[in-house]
């Protein structure tokens, strides 16, 4: 990726397929940090992400109590993580499968709980806009909050 992109969605079905293009372009390794408030929608972009790696979009929920999900059996492996409910963390300290990680994509809700900032990543900020409406912000690197 070159630059920022910024995406003006409204409703659920344009984040998702926002979500579903970006997932056309990533690789085994990748990591996608994502970064809204409660409510923006970062779950709804996880859907999408499925979707556009061959996975069943409805069996995507929020790991907020299991801190990751693995979702298998798409192009590549999909792994939820969730750290809403940790006050800051490290990848290492989550239970993350390192083969399977790098096998597949990880992507992280609450990103910026994260103790150590991955140089290498997409982040994706969702804000939200009013009524449906949301503004997606997808980066490579890891900006500053």
């Amino acid at each position: 990726m070159s630059g920022p992109i910024t995406h003006v969605t409204v409703g659920e079905a344009e984040t998702r397929a926002v979500a579903e293009a970006l997932a056309a372009t990533l690789v085994p390794g990748d990591l996608v940090l994502l970064h809204g408030d409660l409510g923006a929608g970062k779950t709804v972009f996880v859907k999408g992400l499925a979707q556009g790696l061959g996975l069943d979009p409805g069996a995507v929920t929020s790991p907020t109590f299991t801190l990751v999900h693995e979702y298998l059996g798409g192009r590549l492996p999909l792994i939820h993580l969730d750290l809403y409910r940790l006050a800051a963390t490290d990848l290492d300290d989550v239970g993350l499968d390192p083969d399977l990680a790098a096998r597949g994509v990880v992507v992280v809700e609450w990103a910026e709980r994260l103790t150590r900032r991955p140089p290498a990543s997409l982040v994706v900020r969702i804000g939200d806009l009013g009524a449906e409406a949301r503004e997606i912000l997808v980066t490579s690197g890891y900006s500053v909050r």
